[in-house]
């Protein structure tokens, strides 16, 4: 069977992978056991948060679907960190589960050019030093140019509940069994990483009138401008551990398989088990929960942050310690998954394999943690995929583009040692790079790459003009004597004092256009000053470090050598990423560039004047 693109997994990397290649023309195979798994959400059914909504809105931005299937299926959105600064605030969106994963197979069937395979991918094929298809399990030959592995925890899979294990992807899956020698066969590293899931509970067995209630927004907000048709139809809630639960926990850590030594991989240091939260932070007497449903018309509420390898005889006990689940029936029981990841360093920024040319991969093969941080990598993979089959030249974000340049840039660059989960705190230019402007930034972008046609780009364009045309008059009205455009500037000024400031008598705004005027205007001397800091960076990224004999640089710290000698960066900009290369070094490469500089056109200068 021939193809263009071979998309192996259903997940979140895969659905957009796929989508994103047959949309660029390409004849598309997604390929997996089980096609009701695709879409399927393991973990929580939600979308977003800190770091990770941002992610989203930029998918959408680039012509992605995930923000789509989000607000589609929405049952409840609320906006992290409202009260702090536009650089955090982060949409977190509520899904119905089971809706979900519907409307992902759905949308995945509607998408002309993808064809769903049903089989587990043993092997690559690999000719001339290139892949060239799959081997299945069964012994179909798939053949492609361009491969996309969006395989998640499914590589040598094994899932642990306490002590107990057995082979297995996910909860109930098999695990991919063969892939992971024929990578090592073709170069690539593999690292071994854990996850982890908490209990699904019984609905009708926990009393919710005890616990803390966290309402939706009102109005709700969306990824894509159309809140879902139920979006509000589900509030979540909160509890939090006792000391009788840490006191359980701990008295048993021998149980747990983290802590009795039996999972080898490194797990998520963002994303802790409630058995590292106990150790790590001792002096604590509590947790907060976060209660929140599978859907609404399920069963199973779901526990955010009580995740656990311990055995479910334990997780039984641990589960009634805590407000409002004292006679709590856990439906399925909490487990830790182990799993093979590549050493994301073999991958170019375009997410193709430095070892294979034609291989592509994204999601948590990559070592990354979360839907978001698939979604995000399975659509650059999908549309390089369709562009290295049509032999054109492959695309990528920069670091000073978005929170997907961040992501790539880290993973690339600096490697990882533990599952990556994208985080405010990891781009430099947050401020810059907010929720609320990633159409305005990448939608241009997702236009070039095939994916947003010219009307959208439109309509992005019409609405940046609206927004700057109002900054400029407010600018020219703080100039006078107004004191509402003077109060807009105001940190503490109210939503609606600010809607009766901004819009002039030529054109309406949106609610959406009026915040952004509200954070360009308020935070215009921060959001500058970082501007003129990036436009710096920038300058550093083209200072390219391919002939620098890093043993001739002058003051460069051991420390910096080493790591500039063992990661070998391109160019300066990528060299100040570098985790080990100080602020020193970078200036001293910046001094021996510019001496070099100098020392090449004084030698160009003097044979001038002899000729």
């Amino acid at each position: 069977m021939q193809f263009d693109v071979i998309v192996v997994g259903g997940g979140h990397a895969g659905i957009e992978a796929s989508v994103a290649a047959a949309r660029l023309g390409a004849r598309t195979a997604l390929v997996l056991p089980n096609p009701d798994k695709i879409g399927v959400m393991p973990c929580n059914p939600a979308i977003g948060g800190p770091g990770k909504s941002q992610l989203v809105y930029e998918i959408v931005a680039l012509g992605g679907v995930m923000g789509r299937l989000a607000d589609d299926t929405a049952i409840h959105a609320r906006t992290l960190n409202a009260s702090k600064g536009p650089a955090v605030q982060s949409l977190r969106v509520q899904n119905e589960r089971d809706g979900y994963a519907t409307a992902a197979r759905g949308l995945i069937e509607a998408t002309d050019g993808v064809s769903i395979v049903r089989a587990e991918v043993a092997s690559l094929t690999v000719e001339d030093g290139r892949v060239a298809g799959v081997e299945t399990a069964d012994g179909r030959s798939l053949r492609a140019p361009s491969v996309v592995l969006c395989t998640g925890t499914f590589l040598a899979g094994v899932v642990w509940y306490g002590k107990q294990q057995r082979p297995a992807g996910r909860q109930g899956e098999p695990p991919a069994r063969h892939l992971s020698a024929s990578l090592r066969a073709t170069g690539h590293a593999m690292m071994r990483f854990k996850t982890g899931t908490p209990p699904r509970i019984r609905s009708d067995s926990v009393d919710f009138g005890v616990l803390q209630e966290v309402p939706a927004d009102d109005p709700p907000r969306s990824f894509t401008g159309r809140p879902g048709p139920r979006v509000t139809e589900s509030p979540t809630w909160i509890t939090r551990t006792t000391p009788e639960t840490h006191a359980l926990i701990a008295a048993n850590l021998e149980a747990s398989a983290m802590y009795g030594g039996d999972i080898e991989g490194r797990g998520p240091r963002y994303c802790p088990s409630i058995e590292d939260k106990v150790v790590r932070f001792a002096d604590r007497d509590h947790h907060l929960l976060f209660v929140e449903p599978d859907g609404v018309d399920t069963s199973e509420v779901y526990l955010q942050g009580f995740s656990s390898s311990m055995p479910p005889i334990l997780q039984d006990d641990m589960i009634r310690t805590l407000p409002g689940f004292e006679r709590a029936v856990i439906q399925r029981y909490a487990y830790a998954v182990e799993y093979d990841a590549l050493d994301p360093t073999h991958l170019a920024v375009t997410l193709m394999s430095r070892r294979l040319p034609g291989l592509f991969s994204a999601g948590q093969i990559n070592g990354t943690s979360g839907y978001e941080e698939a979604a995000a990598q399975g659509l650059v993979a999908g549309v390089n995929a369709a562009r290295h089959a049509a032999g054109q030249e492959l695309v990528t974000l920069r670091r000073d583009q978005g929170y997907l340049g961040v992501l790539l840039d880290d993973l690339v660059r600096w490697g990882i040692d533990e599952p990556y989960r994208m985080l405010t705190s990891r781009n430099e230019y947050r401020l810059l790079h907010r929720q609320d402007n990633a159409a305005e930034r990448l939608t241009a972008v997702g236009h070039a790459w095939g994916l947003v046609d010219a009307a959208t780009v439109a309509e992005v364009e019409a609405s940046a003009g609206r927004v700057g045309r109002e900054v400029e008059r407010l600018g020219r009205v703080r100039q006078g004597a107004d004191t509402g455009a003077k109060m807009l500037c105001r940190p503490g000024a109210d939503h609606a004092s600010v809607t009766a400031v901004v819009g002039g008598p030529e054109e309406a705004l949106s609610r959406d256009e009026i915040e952004r005027v509200e954070t360009l205007v308020r935070y215009a001397s921060y959001i500058e000053r970082t501007r003129r800091h990036l436009e710096g960076r920038v300058e550093f990224e083209g200072m390219s470090l391919s002939e620098v004999d890093y043993g001739r640089v002058a003051s460069l710290s051991a420390e910096g050598r080493e790591v500039l000698l063992r990661h070998v960066p391109l160019t300066l900009g990528a060299a100040q990423r570098l985790r080990g290369v100080r602020d020193s070094d970078v200036t001293a490469l910046l001094v021996h560039l510019k001496t070099r500089e100098g020392a090449s056109t004084r030698a160009v200068s003097r044979e001038t004047s002899a000729g």
